[in-house]
């Protein structure tokens, strides 16, 4: 069973998303007590390939308020957890189609704390303003079917 911690809806509005890979994340004692309040932030973080590792870049987690001397820095690069096939072939398909890795949600499974990262392609302002046109008369269908007399 999964406990959705955070979501990064700005990903979905700024990115294609085109597939979806679950990973586990490194983190420091401080860091684990602070992801489990919710004190994490994913809007502006990426997911990149360095050295055949890869790694989380840009994701604020809040120092933990009793950690005091043990805490750790905001915004330090974290290391993602996955077997090396399947970086090969996130690496392949980054290159190949000029794809980006972005982290899309982080939750609980199991005790353990995971970041669900996703392929995305980048999005036009067109794009973004064809997609809020729909949403806005998906909004006025579902208002009108449901007050209508």
């Amino acid at each position: 069973m999964k406990k959705i911690i955070t979501n990064n809806k700005k990903a979905f509005h700024d990115y294609f998303i085109l597939e979806t890979f679950e990973a586990g994340i490194a983190l420091k004692g401080t860091e684990v007590k602070s992801v489990k309040q919710g004190k994490i932030n994913l809007k502006d973080s990426y997911a990149k390939i360095k050295n055949g590792e890869l790694f989380l870049f840009n994701a604020h987690i809040s120092p933990y308020k009793h950690g005091n001397l043990f805490n750790h820095e905001p915004t330090r690069t974290r290391k993602l957890l996955l077997h090396k096939k399947e970086i090969d072939r996130i690496a392949g398909k980054i290159n190949e189609k000029g794809l980006t890795l972005i982290p899309l949600k982080i939750y609980q499974k199991k005790g353990l704390i995971k970041v669900e990262l996703g392929l995305g392609k980048g999005k036009k302002i067109h794009d973004k303003r064809e997609e809020i046109k729909r949403k806005d008369i998906e909004r006025e269908i579902r208002y009108e079917t449901k007050y209508k007399t």
